[in-house]
């Protein structure tokens, strides 16, 4: 898992590396400890990096272990096939989209009537996906994100908050449902043995569901996750937060994977 530098600020005698930079400015890090070891993690594992970031922001990432077979964008909207995007699932996406209630129009028109300047920097739609608001955490009105999120449930939609970040989701755009997607292929392919493990990582809403499908799964203790307390039987918790935090998934990963699974 990647930080930017305000996840770390308390371990700034941690060596580092920087996997993305925006703008040519360094915006995200990993310990070098845990870029090494993930880099090893590709040789008993088949690794799926998966995200809520769009295509564009996903490839600014360069992690160790590139380049990917497989790799989930766009919260599941998107699968990457040696970095081009499967045209077939992004079809079927839509239709499942389509076929839930409101469109992508509806959702944002009514949004707009619900937000102001005073505590929105940023709105943004994904990859015509989705939707999301860049906003002051301590500005947000009490009580908007469940009022929005209880619009959008009778629509298809959700709404989850992730730090600064407030997500619009179609209820048919998963994560889980990706994964799933992508282990019958490497299954098919005979890439993937029929009794390996799938183990996942995540610290938002959004990945919650993902989380609870997996066979083992681990989350760090900070993010929104950590805000909800949420658990689950398969689930372990770090004992570090912010950058070592994705140090000890990485390892935990690495114990968990003897033999070939998918993460």
């Amino acid at each position: 898992m990647i930080y930017s530098r305000n996840a770390f600020n308390t371990t700034a005698d941690v060596p580092m590396v920087c996997v993305e930079h925006l703008e040519g400015a360094p915006l995200s890090f990993m310990t070098t400890t845990a870029a090494l070891r993930m880099q090893s993690l590709t040789e008993p594992a088949a690794v799926i990096p998966t995200t809520t970031r769009t295509i564009k922001q996903f490839t600014r990432i360069q992690l160790p272990g590139a380049p990917w077979r497989y790799a989930i964008t766009s919260n599941g909207g998107n699968i990457l096939v040696d970095g081009v995007p499967d045209l077939s699932w992004r079809i079927d996406i839509d239709a499942k989209v389509r076929a839930g209630g409101a469109t992508l129009s509806e959702v944002t028109r009514e949004l707009h009537t619900r937000i102001d300047d005073s505590w929105v920097t940023k709105f943004r739609e994904a990859d015509h996906l989705f939707c999301y608001l860049v906003v002051k955490p301590k500005a947000v009105p009490d009580g908007f994100l469940a009022g929005w999120d209880d619009w959008c449930r009778p629509r298809g939609w959700s709404a989850s908050q992730q730090g600064r970040k407030i997500y619009t989701m179609p209820l048919a755009v998963c994560k889980s449902r990706a994964v799933d997607e992508v282990r019958k292929r490497l299954w098919e392919s005979g890439e993937l043995a029929d009794d390996a493990r799938a183990l996942a990582a995540g610290d938002g809403a959004l990945d919650a569901e993902m989380l609870r499908a997996a066979d083992s799964a681990i989350r760090p203790r900070h993010g929104e996750l950590e805000q909800l307390n949420w658990t689950h039987p398969n689930l372990t918790v770090t004992r570090a937060t912010g950058i070592l935090a994705g140090e000890e998934i990485i390892n935990w990963f690495i114990k968990a994977a003897p033999s070939h699974s998918d993460t």
